[in-house]
This record gives structure tokens, C-alpha cells and sequence, in this order.
């Protein structure tokens, strides 16, 4: 069980037992030395119902808890906190089954149907770096749960269909008819989109071609859904060799791009107008959304056919919920995309419920995140101020790690060398990136990723090679070592807390879709590590068999939690580097 889970437990017991029922059990992780693991903040709430002081209600508590096998001491502080001291028997046991247990003992929750949208380039140019973190952040919490047992149904919300592709088609058919291959022809998807809006905007007659294909697109014309395939598998093939190399689990599957609801959107608008959802106006199909009234009281527009009788994201998103809520029956939908779409995602919420397509025990969780920066505090651009592709971001990244390599001398041949600049590169960039709050913007700079010192990828990297560096020196497997585990001082008895926490962690991952956390906990442990081996002579003379099986069994563990948690980033580790 989970450590903070089992004090919850036992406190909410004791509390019961004051003729209390159902009240809240605050309990935390402690946050300054000498203050004990872990704090019980509930006695001030329950002073003025229980008519006694928090010291002594805190007193009282401590007289009926149940916590001698799991705490060594537990004190009163303040205006009536109680600072739980757990055992350290207790917790080298805990440490020790978790060494032994190939899921380090974290426990695999009540499973969940939940939808993770995340990514969705749109197929009409590549990959760019605005689509780094959706890619990046949805992953991570995809691994984070599945790990905790839950089923994930990857949902990429390619934008595949639209007014665009009128405009792309005619291009490529005419590149075509001049004998080019396809994929020859959209090897470049950023040229060839800019050379489509330039015969667009001033080619005679290219304009009104556009607007045919659009019109024989979304009629299904055998010839030009022929041209749109060929299209959409060149552009798809661009994403998956983004994803192959940021090592994310976005397979072809997963690809549920906008035009996969077609079919729905005629009988979705039917279906709101039918029911008075939904109704005409100035032509367009609109829904009004007074709950997001403006402030003279005019309710919000909600347009989900325009008056042309095109549709919109709208549209397609509520189609999208249609059939994840109800034909997949899911529990939870998450979807990942920049904050300028929050409104959006809102008012799109508030129509599927109003429709029935969302259920009210059908969560509905749009995730946003902030923008990358440059160091200019502005939107990251190229030196020239173009869009910078994600492939090329990526690139650079591998060729910098090299750099910084090679002039470390290391001893690496150099085969070696290419893998491991290319793990610690985009390991770097995408750690970068994680380790920030999702919901807040970011500076993208290249010094400090690449670091191996502070909060990076490189730094927990280095961790983890020089824990696995102390077994090859000692002759012993660290997959397969086990020995008692005695915890002699304070850098060892925080190192053993840390580990623990490990799930706890990994629940607020899944819970609010910030794998910020897991990177903050990452670092602590490494950080911790490092303490506990300066504290902690492994391998000198002098040190006792049990003190060396022992602390050889705290950095196996330590070793064994940070490898899982970047895994769960999506981040390589390396034996050696």
C-alpha cells in the first residue's frame, strides 16, 4: 500500500474513534528537515467542532492512532501538527520488497477506459516545433497510465481534411501529370504548401481548381480521394519518422485524423437541430452557450455548420466525442493542446453535455499547455524568423550532444559515440520541455538542457550510468542483487522515503496530466542519491559485508526507480557514458 495512503488510513481511524465521522484526514509529505516524513494538518480543522484546543485534539489523536509498526516516533508541533518519524525496520523491509518486485510495488490501480488525444499534426505541412510538447506531454502520461493498469486508446487527431487540401491536391495532381512520383513530389511538405498558396493566391484559374477539389473531396470523387490517400500516406510517413526519433508510442493505428468523422457530421448537426440544440442563424448552424455569456449578457456562439455548409473543428470534435463516449464507451478523455484553444475545448464541452454525447460520469479533461520561447521572451522561431521544423530541432540536438561529447574525451568508439549523443540529445530536449509546468511557457535554451548539472536529462542520465558503474566495478548484477537492507543515517533514510513515493507520484501524474511531477521527483531522487553516496562508502576499504550488501541494495533500487520513471518520460538510459 501506499506509504501516504496507509497513514491516511490509520489517522482517519483515530479520528472516528473522537466521534467523528467522514471528516477530511490532511496529511503530507513534510517539507523540512526534522519535521518527520510526513504531517498530519487535521486537528485545527476539528477544534472548533470538538470544543478543545488543536494541541489537545492532536493529543488525543495520538492516544487512539494505531502506527507503531510503521512510524518510530510521532511528535506534536506548533498550534497542534503532529510530524510523523517512520520506522526505519519498516521502511528497509518496504525498500527490500520493492528491490524484489519487477513493478518496484506499485500497485495497479482500478482499471479505466480513457482516451488520450494528443499530438494531431496537421498533414498539410510537417512536423513543427508547436507540436513538440502535445506529442511529448500526451506520451508521457499515456506510459504513466498504462503502467498503473489502466486501458489507453491513443487517439492522433490528424488534421487531415478541410479547405486546405483543395488548394494541395490540384498541386499535386499537376505534379503528377508531369510524371513526378508523390513522395518525390511532397518531400518537402513545407515547400510544397508554399508553392500550392502562391499559385493559390496568384496563378489565374488555380483558385476556382481548389475550390473544386474541395467540393469533390468532401463528395467522395473516387479520383480525388485517390490523390488525397496518396497525400495523406506521404505525410504520414514524415510524422512517424518524428515519432521513431523522440521515441514516442504514436503508432499508424492510432491515426484518427478529422476526416475519420465524416460520415457523422450530417447526421450530428440533424441531430442538435432536431432536438433544439442547435439552430439556423444568418444561414450558419449555430449553438448559443449562455452559461459563457459576454458581460452585456450575450450568450456565446458556438457555430458547428457555416453557412456554405462547410464545417468546422467544431464539428469534428463533437463528432470525435460522439463516438469515444458512446461507441468506445470511455471513462475519461484527455486531450492535449496549446492554451489559445481553452475557450474552445470549454464551449465544446458544454454542448456534448448538453447533448447527452457526454455522460456525467464521463470525464472531459482538456490539458493545456504553454508556449516555447526563445530566449527573446517571444514564440521560437528560426534565425530568419520561419517556422522551425521539428526534425531539424531535433537534428541539432543530436549534433550539440556529440559536440559536447567529444570534447569530453571520452573513450567511446564512434558507433557508440552516435548512440549516445543521440539519447542524450533528444532525451535533453524532451526532459527540457517536461520538466516545465505544462501550463505555463518556456524558454528553449540549449546551454542548459544539455547540461549534466541541475534539473536535465544528461544529469539523471549520469545518475543512473554511475550507479550501474558501481556494480560493474564490484563484480555484482544489480538486477539480481538482494541483501538486508539497514538504514544507518540520515542520507539513507531519505534516499529510502524518496524511493517509496515513487507511486504516490505517479498517481498525481495521472491524475492531473502533469509529468512535471515525475520529473521534480526524478531529480530529488538523483539528487539524493548522490548525498547518500558521498554519506555512504560503498566500495572502500573498510566497509563492513552487511553495510555493502545493504547500501549496494539502496543504490539497486535507486537505479531501478530512476530507469522506470524515465522510461515513462519517454527517455532513454545508458549503461555507460
Amino acid at each position: 500500500m501506499l506509504v501516504q495512503s496507509l497513514l491516511v488510513e490509520r489517522f482517519s481511524q483515530a479520528v472516528k474513534q473522537l466521534g467523528v465521522e467522514n471528516a477530511p484526514v490532511p496529511l503530507s509529505k513534510s517539507t523540512k528537515a526534522g519535521f518527520g516524513d510526513y504531517q498530519f494538518n487535521g486537528a485545527m480543522a476539528l477544534a472548533k467542532q470538538l470544543k478543545k484546543s488543536p494541541r489537545d485534539i492532536a493529543q488525543m489523536i495520538l492516544d487512539k492512532v494505531v502506527i507503531d509498526d510503521i512510524a518510530d516516533k510521532c511528535e506534536i508541533a506548533g498550534p497542534g501538527f503532529i510530524n510523523i518519524h517512520l520506522s526505519t525496520s519498516w521502511l528497509a523491509k518496504q525498500l527490500q520488497l520493492a528491490n524484489t518486485d519487477s513493478r518496484l510495488c506499485v500497485g495497479r490501480q482500478l482499471p479505466e477506459k480513457i482516451v488520450v488525444d494528443y499530438s494531431a499534426p496537421n498533414l498539410a505541412k510537417e512536423m513543427h516545433v508547436g507540436h513538440l510538447r502535445s506529442t511529448i506531454i500526451g506520451d508521457a502520461v499515456v506510459r504513466v497510465l498504462e503502467f498503473l493498469g489502466h486501458e489507453v486508446l491513443r487517439q492522433n487527431h490528424m488534421g487531415d481534411w478541410g479547405t486546405q487540401f483543395g488548394m494541395l491536391l490540384a498541386h499535386l495532381s499537376d505534379k503528377l501529370a508531369d510524371n513526378q512520383v508523390a513522395s518525390t513530389a511532397l518531400s518537402d511538405l513545407e515547400d510544397f504548401y508554399r508553392e500550392a498558396k502562391v499559385r493559390f493566391d496568384n496563378e489565374d484559374g488555380f483558385a476556382d481548381r481548389a475550390r473544386d477539389y474541395v467540393v469533390k473531396l468532401q463528395g467522395g470523387d473516387e479520383q480525388c480521394l485517390v490523390l488525397w490517400e496518396q497525400f495523406i500516406k506521404v505525410s504520414v510517413s514524415h510524422s512517424e519518422e518524428v515519432y521513431e526519433k523522440l521515441n514516442v508510442t504514436l503508432a499508424n493505428a492510432h491515426i484518427m485524423g478529422e476526416s475519420a468523422y465524416n460520415d457523422d457530421l450530417a447526421p450530428l448537426v440533424d441531430d442538435l437541430l432536431t432536438r433544439g440544440i442547435a439552430e439556423e442563424d444568418q444561414g450558419a448552424k449555430v449553438v448559443f452557450i449562455p452559461e459563457l455569456a459576454d458581460k452585456e449578457g450575450k450568450p456565446a456562439v458556438y457555430i458547428i455548420q457555416k453557412s456554405g455548409g462547410g464545417y468546422l473543428y467544431a464539428t469534428t470534435d463533437l463528432a470525435a466525442i460522439r463516438y469515444r463516449c458512446g461507441k468506445l464507451n470511455t471513462q475519461r478523455t484527455l486531450i492535449f493542446t496549446d492554451a489559445r484553444q481553452a475557450l474552445h475545448f470549454k464551449q465544446t464541452e458544454i454542448v456534448a453535455r448538453k447533448a447527452g454525447y457526454l455522460e456525467e460520469t464521463q470525464a472531459y479533461q482538456h490539458c493545456p499547455f504553454g508556449m516555447m520561447l526563445g530566449k527573446d521572451g517571444k514564440p521560437f522561431k528560426t534565425r530568419t524568423g520561419g517556422t522551425v521544423k521539428l526534425s531539424d530541432l531535433l537534428d541539432e540536438a543530436i549534433d550539440r550532444a556529440t559536440e559536447l561529447l567529444s570534447a569530453r574525451d571520452l573513450a567511446h568508439s564512434e558507433s557508440e559515440l552516435t548512440n549516445i549523443a543521440k539519447t542524450v540529445g533528444i532525451g535533453a530536449v524532451k526532459y527540457a520541455d517536461l520538466s516545465k509546468n505544462r501550463t505555463t511557457d518556456y524558454v528553449f535554451d540549449w546551454d542548459t538542457m544539455l547540461s549534466f548539472e541541475g534539473n536535465t536529462a544528461p544529469y539523471l542520465q549520469y545518475a543512473y550510468t554511475r550507479i550501474r558503474s558501481i556494480f560493474r566495478k564490484a563484480g555484482i548484477n544489480a538486477d539480481s542483487h538482494e541483501a538486508n537492507i539497514s538504514l544507518e543515517n540520515n542520507s539513507e533514510m531519505a534516499l529510502a522515503v524518496k524511493v517509496l513515493q515513487f507511486e504516490e507520484t505517479l498517481l498525481s501524474v495521472a491524475k492531473d496530466a502533469t509529468p512535471h511531477t515525475l520529473c521534480t521527483y526524478l531529480y530529488e531522487l538523483a539528487s539524493l542519491f548522490m548525498r547518500f553516496y558521498e554519506d555512504s562508502p560503498i566500495l572502500k576499504d573498510g566497509v563492513l559485508p552487511e553495510q555493502k550488501g545493504s547500501r549496494l541494495s539502496l543504490a539497486a533500487i535507486s537505479a531501478k526507480t530512476l530507469k522506470q520513471g524515465l522510461d515513462m518520460l519517454g527517455i532513454e538510459t545508458l549503461e555507460q557514458m
